[in-house]
C-alpha cells in the first residue's frame, strides 16, 4: 500500500459532469475533517470543477497534474488530475451526452488502474448514469459491472453500509418476478462468504454476526407461503455454520432489519434489491455508502444518483460523499492491518 497508515491516498472520480458529482466533491473537500483524513486524488475535469468551486478555495489546495505515476503521499494537500476538457456549458444540460459519458468512463477506468497499481489506496466514485455510459458506447450498466470487468473480478457483490445497518444483496437489478427462479444455495453461499471476509478485512470486525433474510412473508411460515427458505436458503446457512460462521436465519424480512439496527447483527444477507435497500435508506438516507465487495481494490460510492433536478443549483448535500470518503479511508487502513482474502 502506497500510503501512511493514518493518511490513505484516495482517488475520487468526478462522475457525471452534468450531475451533482462536481459540487459534492468540492463541498466535501472544503471540510477540514475530510482533508485531514486523506490525500485526495480527484480524477475529473479542471474547468468543470472550477465552475463548482466558485471561490477556488478547494482547487487552490490541490496540485494540478497530468502525471499518473506521482508519489501522491508526498503532497498531503491532494491532487487534481484533469482527464477531460469539456465545455463548461455541459453543466446546463440536465442530461448526459456521448461526450460526458466517455469522460465519466475515463475517470473510472483511470481510478481503477491507479488502484490496481497501488498508486492510490482506494477509489471513491461520484454518481454516473447508465444512460450516459450507453450513449458513450459502453456495454456496462454502471460502476459495479465496469469496475469488476476492469479488475478481472467475477466474484463480487453490492453492500450498502452505514453506522447502524449493513445489507448485502444476493440478486440486484432484476425484475421481482425473476428473483425466486434465480436464487440458489450456491449463490447465497457465495454472498455469505464475501460478506464474512469483507467484514473482517475491510471493517475490522473479528467475529461477524450475520443474519439471512427469508424470501417470503414470515420466512415461508413452514412452507405455507413458499419453500425457498427450506430448500434453498437454509442449506446455505447450515454450510456456513459448519465453517464456523456466526450466522442465523432465515428470518422474517419484516423483523430482521429491526434487530440489525438494534445491534444484534453486523450485516443482513438479502434476497433481492428492494428487500435490503428500503430499510437501509429508511435508516441511512443521508449517510449511506455503496461499497463493492469482492474486488481486489477498495471502492466506495455515494448511495444516490446524479440528481439532475438540483444539479448546479448549490443545493446538493455532500453528506453521503463525505461518508464514502471516510469509509474508503477506514477500509484502506483495515485492509493493511488485517489483510485481504477476497476471491476474484
Amino acid at each position: 500500500m502506497n500510503t501512511r497508515s493514518h493518511h490513505p491516498v484516495l482517488g475520487i472520480t468526478m462522475g457525471d459532469p452534468a450531475g451533482i458529482g462536481p459540487e459534492i466533491i468540492i463541498k466535501s473537500l472544503a471540510d477540514p475533517e475530510i482533508m485531514n483524513l486523506c490525500t485526495p486524488v480527484v480524477l475529473g475535469d479542471f474547468e468543470i470543477l472550477k465552475k463548482a468551486d466558485i471561490d477556488s478555495s478547494v482547487l487552490n489546495k490541490l496540485v494540478k497534474t497530468d502525471e499518473l505515476n506521482c508519489d501522491f503521499p508526498n503532497f498531503p494537500k491532494g491532487f487534481l488530475i484533469s482527464l477531460s476538457s469539456l465545455n463548461p456549458d455541459v453543466t446546463e444540460l440536465d442530461a448526459p451526452t456521448p461526450e460526458t459519458g466517455r469522460a465519466m468512463e475515463t475517470y473510472i477506468n483511470t481510478g481503477v488502474d491507479l488502484a490496481l497499481s497501488g498508486a492510490i489506496d482506494a477509489l471513491v466514485t461520484a454518481p454516473i448514469t447508465k444512460t450516459g455510459l450507453k450513449m458513450a458506447g459502453s456495454s456496462f450498466h454502471g460502476h459495479t459491472e465496469l469496475i469488476a470487468d476492469r479488475t478481472g473480478t467475477d466474484n463480487f457483490a453490492m453492500m450498502m453500509a452505514g453506522p447502524r445497518l449493513k445489507v448485502v444483496l444476493t440478486t440486484i437489478h432484476i425484475p421481482l418476478s425473476q428473483v425466486s427462479n434465480l436464487l440458489s444455495s450456491q449463490e447465497i453461499t457465495r454472498i455469505i462468504n464475501l460478506t464474512q471476509d469483507t467484514l473482517i478485512t475491510r471493517f475490522g470486525i473479528n467475529n461477524p454476526r450475520l443474519a439471512v433474510a427469508g424470501l417470503n412473508p414470515h420466512a415461508g411460515e413452514q412452507g405455507m407461503f413458499g419453500n425457498q427458505e427450506a430448500d434453498i436458503i437454509l442449506p446455505a446457512i447450515k454450510k456456513a455454520q459448519e465453517q464456523g460462521f456466526d450466522i442465523t436465519g432465515p428470518y422474517p424480512p419484516d423483523t430482521v432489519f429491526f434487530h440489525a439496527v438494534e445491534g444484534r447483527f453486523d450485516a443482513v444477507i438479502c434476497m433481492y434489491h428492494d428487500q435490503g435497500l428500503i430499510p437501509f435508506k429508511l435508516v441511512h438516507f443521508r449517510d449511506g455508502v455503496n461499497t463493492t465487495i469482492g474486488l481486489p481494490i477498495i471502492r466506495t460510492s455515494v448511495d444516490h444518483g446524479t440528481a439532475y433536478d438540483i444539479a448546479w443549483t448549490g443545493k446538493a448535500d455532500p453528506y453521503s460523499m463525505k461518508e464514502a470518503i471516510k469509509m474508503a479511508a477506514v477500509q484502506a487502513v483495515n485492509q493493511k492491518k488485517y489483510g485481504m482474502n477476497n476471491g476474484k
